[in-house]
């Protein structure tokens, strides 16, 4: 306990899922958590129920003015940010023939571009600051390998990947580490409209698809965010001082790398 003690995270996307148990676990440990999040009502919410050492930050990650002020704000109040996990982003499936433009952009401009100007807004304050950091990137197996009607939403975990392997080399210097977390299939909200998908264009019913990965992990079901917040919270401490640059399959045993 305490390990982030005196310590302050930006996580985006944190009013739900993943996000929002990140931010719980965080609070646990000592530190002051800013939840970013396009739907405020929800990210209030959230704070209200998690109480002291939260607030809850407007934004929308596809906006670099949106990303500032929630970034200065978060300054402002926390007097820094120490810790920032990207975690917003969507899931999109289709067959090749079937990708539209729209769909695509939405999911680059989210993942991997909400991804990358986010750490640009909180690196500059960083390095200003002069006192390290630590950066945490949700990636995702998707980015691992090529999937038959994924193809969009695997070539933008894949770009997180890259973008975090250039990213933990070019700030290291500054005592800053970016590291990534890449999930294997995390039961949730966010898996019942992936079942969706595979529902619409595997012709399965609901809920098959998401029972037939479950069945499929080695460890014999599906994650929980629960088994990803152990990894965020040492890739957030101190133990952490010597990784850079590295993605962690938290995944069950569905990835070996």
């Amino acid at each position: 306990m305490n390990r982030l003690a005196g310590k302050s995270a930006l996580i985006t996307g944190a009013a739900r899922g993943i996000g929002r148990h990140f931010a719980e676990a965080f609070v646990r440990e000592g530190a002051k958590v800013a939840i970013g999040d396009i739907d405020i009502v929800r990210a209030r919410q959230a704070v209200q129920e998690i109480g002291d050492g939260a607030i809850a930050v407007e934004m929308d990650v596809t906006s670099e003015a949106s990303i500032d002020a929630a970034v200065n704000r978060v300054e402002g109040e926390f007097n820094g940010i120490d810790i920032l996990i990207n975690n917003a982003a969507i899931f999109t499936a289709a067959p090749i023939a079937d990708i539209t433009r729209e769909d695509y952009n939405r999911a680059f401009d989210i993942n991997v571009s909400g991804t990358l100007f986010t750490m640009q807004a909180v690196v500059r304050h960083m390095i200003a600051r002069k006192r390290g950091g630590k950066i945490i990137n949700m990636a995702s197996q998707a980015g691992r390998r090529g999937e038959p009607l994924v193809a969009v939403y695997c070539a933008t975990k894949a770009a997180v990947i890259s973008l975090t392997q250039s990213a933990g080399l070019n700030l290291i210097p500054h005592g800053i580490n970016v590291n990534a977390i890449a999930p294997g299939v995390v039961d949730g909200e966010h898996w019942d409209g992936v079942d969706a998908f595979f529902a619409k264009y595997e012709n399965k019913k609901p809920g098959q698809k998401k029972q037939e990965v479950g069945e499929a992990v080695p460890f014999g079901r599906m994650g929980r965010a629960e088994d990803l917040a152990g990894m965020a919270i040492f890739l957030a401490s101190k133990e952490a001082d010597y990784i850079v640059a590295q993605t962690y399959n938290v995944d069950g045993g569905q990835w070996m790398s």
